[in-house]
C-alpha cells in the first residue's frame, strides 16, 4: 500500500489523510467532514478557512461532495489489492422503517429529543437514499410537528437540531411539497426562529442560520395565497437576516425568499417598507460575491418598479453611483438589472437633480460605454434610449460625445 500514490485532491487539506466524508464549505473547499467539523468547534472567535484564510462561521453550511466521494470510492476499489479499499467503509446501517417509526414516535416526549435527534442526524448524513427514506416515512411531517410546537409554546429545545434536519432531508417531493402547502403555521414558527432571542448568542445564530434556510425551502413551494398573506414584519425579519450578515448562504436564502416575494405589488411596497432597498445598497457596497451582488441587482430592479422604492434608491447617496460602477463589471444579468433601473429613474424620476447627479457620478459616461463595449445589443439599445431621454440636458458635457447620440438612427 506504501507503493500506491494517493492523488493529491483525494486528501483532506487539515488531516492529509485520504477523505472519507467529503464536504465543501462556503469557500468552496473540500474537506473530510470530522476533520472540518473539529477545526469549525475548536476555533476561538470567528474561524478561517484553513486553506484560504477567509472568515468561516461555525454555522456554515457543509455540502456533501457526491462526484468526489464516487471518485475516491472507485479509485479505492480500483486499487483494492493495495489494501485502499479498506479506508473507505460507511459505519452507518441502512435505515430500517421499524426504527425510524420508533424516532418518530420518541420525538413526541421531550426527555427523548437529544438522543432521537442525534440518531436522526446520523441518518439524514449517510446519504441520498437514506434522506428519501427519511421523508417517505414521515421524518420530515415529525420534524414540522416538532418547530410548530416550539413556537405555540415559545420553548426552543430541539430546534436547532430540528432545523437543520429539516433541511437536510429536503427534497421536492410530493410529501414535502403538501407539507408546505398553505401551512401557515410553519411560515410564522420558521420567522420566529429567526427574530426571537435564544439561550445564547451562538446557539442564536445557528438557529438562525437553520431556519433561514429552511424558510427559503419553504416560500418555494408555498402557493400564491400564502404568499400574498405575508405582511411587513416578515419582511423586517428578512431585511434585518441580511444586516446580520450572519453568513454568504443566509444572505443568499434570504435574497431568494424577498425575490420570491417580490412578483406581488402589495409586497413589493411591505419589501421597501421594510428598508430592503437602503440594506440592499450597503450590502452591495461591501462588495459581496458575484451571485450575491446578481441577486441583490435582480431584487432592486423589481422594487424600483415602484415609485417608493426608487425614491428610497435615489435618498442613499450611493445609490445611483452603485448601479453606474457596477455596469460592465459583474455579469451580463448584472448590466442588464442595472440599467433597467437606471431606464426606470431617467423614465419617471428624472429631476434636474437626478439627471446632474447620473452625470456627475460617471452614470452618464457609463452608458456610453455600454454602446461601445462588447455587449448584448439590447443593453446597447436600452443605454442609448437611455441618452436620448435626456440628450438635452446632457450632451453639452465633456464626459458624453455628441456623435453617441446622433450616429445611430432613431
Amino acid at each position: 500500500m506504501g507503493e500506491t500514490e494517493v492523488p493529491q485532491y483525494f486528501l483532506c487539506p487539515i488531516s492529509l489523510q485520504i477523505i472519507q466524508d467529503p464536504v465543501t464549505t462556503i469557500t468552496g473547499i473540500t474537506y473530510d467532514r470530522e476533520s472540518i467539523e473539529k477545526w469549525l468547534n475548536s476555533a476561538k472567535g470567528t474561524p478561517t478557512c484553513p486553506v484560504t484564510k477567509q472568515p468561516l462561521p461555525r454555522e456554515s453550511e457543509l455540502t456533501p461532495n457526491h462526484t468526489l466521494r464516487r471518485l475516491i470510492q472507485s479509485w479505492c476499489s480500483a486499487n483494492s489489492m493495495t489494501g485502499m479499499d479498506r479506508l473507505f467503509t460507511s459505519s452507518v446501517s441502512p435505515p430500517n422503517r421499524t426504527e425510524v417509526i420508533r424516532l418518530i414516535k420518541d420525538l413526541e416526549v421531550p426527555r427523548f429529543y437529544s438522543r432521537t435527534l442525534k440518531k436522526m442526524e446520523d441518518l439524514a448524513m449517510e446519504n441520498d437514499k437514506s434522506r428519501a427514506f427519511m421523508v417517505e416515512a414521515g421524518v420530515a411531517k415529525a420534524l414540522v410537528g416538532l418547530i410548530t410546537r416550539c413556537f405555540k409554546e415559545g420553548k426552543t429545545a430541539g430546534l436547532k437540531e430540528a432545523l437543520r434536519i429539516l433541511y437536510l432531508i429536503w427534497n421536492s417531493s410530493e410529501v414535502i411539497k403538501n407539507l408546505v402547502k398553505d401551512n401557515q403555521d410553519l411560515i410564522e414558527s420558521l420567522t420566529w426562529a429567526l427574530r426571537c432571542d435564544h439561550d445564547r448568542v451562538d446557539n442564536s445564530v445557528t438557529i438562525q442560520a437553520h431556519a433561514i434556510q429552511v424558510l427559503c425551502k419553504a416560500i418555494e413551494f408555498s402557493c400564491q395565497k400564502q404568499l400574498e398573506r405575508l405582511r411587513t414584519d416578515f419582511f423586517k425579519t428578512i431585511v434585518n437576516v441580511l444586516k446580520q450578515k450572519i453568513s454568504q448562504q443566509t444572505m443568499k436564502s434570504a435574497l431568494l425568499i424577498l425575490i420570491e416575494a417580490c412578483p406581488w405589488g402589495r409586497n413589493r411596497m411591505g419589501i421597501v417598507e421594510a428598508g430592503a432597498v437602503f440594506q440592499l445598497i450597503e450590502l452591495e457596497l461591501e462588495k459581496p460575491e458575484k451571485n450575491i451582488t446578481e441577486l441583490i441587482f435582480n431584487l432592486l430592479s423589481q422594487l424600483c418598479s415602484s415609485a417608493d422604492g426608487r425614491s428610497q434608491l435615489l435618498k442613499h447617496a450611493g445609490g445611483i453611483a452603485l448601479l453606474s460602477k457596477r455596469i460592465i463589471r459583474v455579469s451580463p444579468a448584472t448590466d442588464d438589472r442595472a440599467l433597467h433601473i437606471l431606464d426606470l429613474i431617467s423614465k419617471f424620476s428624472a429631476t434636474n437633480e437626478v439627471l446632474m447627479e447620473m452625470l456627475k457620478v460617471g452614470a452618464v459616461s457609463k452608458l456610453c460605454m455600454v454602446i461601445q463595449a462588447d455587449c448584448a445589443p439590447y443593453l446597447k439599445k436600452k443605454a442609448r434610449g437611455i441618452l436620448r431621454m435626456h440628450n438635452n440636458v446632457w450632451n453639452n458635457s465633456p464626459c458624453i460625445a455628441v456623435y453617441l447620440l446622433t450616429r445611430y438612427p432613431r
